[in-house]
């Protein structure tokens, strides 16, 4: 008997192979696994916020551009300035203190 057990750890197909085999599938066993719990911690990250998801949500839309209707409507478009912002070589602070300055004397 242990002339046999000798006999196959000397056999290629046994010392080589059956480790590899069991890689494989062992391998392909594992990865299933982690991918699995790569794809369910994907979509615990999808789940959107109530107010996110009416947004997507098509029936919901509708109500949410009867509100924005509503609060633009409300809104004056027609009395507005255009105002050149300041260039990056300029200070910002004293640049907008200038502008509302002449701002204020225009009205």
């Amino acid at each position: 008997m242990w002339n046999q057990v000798r006999k196959l750890q000397k056999n290629r197909t046994v010392k080589y192979g059956i480790p590899m085999l069991l890689l494989v599938v062992g391998g392909s066993f594992g990865l299933r696994e982690f991918t699995q719990i790569r794809y369910d911690a994907q979509k615990i990250k999808k789940k959107l916020d109530p107010t996110l998801e009416a947004r997507v949500n098509t029936k919901k839309q509708l109500a949410i551009l009867q509100d924005e209707y509503e609060k633009l409507k409300d809104l004056d478009l027609d009395g507005w300035k255009n105002i050149r912002g300041p260039r990056p070589w300029e200070d910002s602070k004293e640049y907008q203190e200038e502008q509302l300055a002449r701002l204020n004397k225009g009205t």
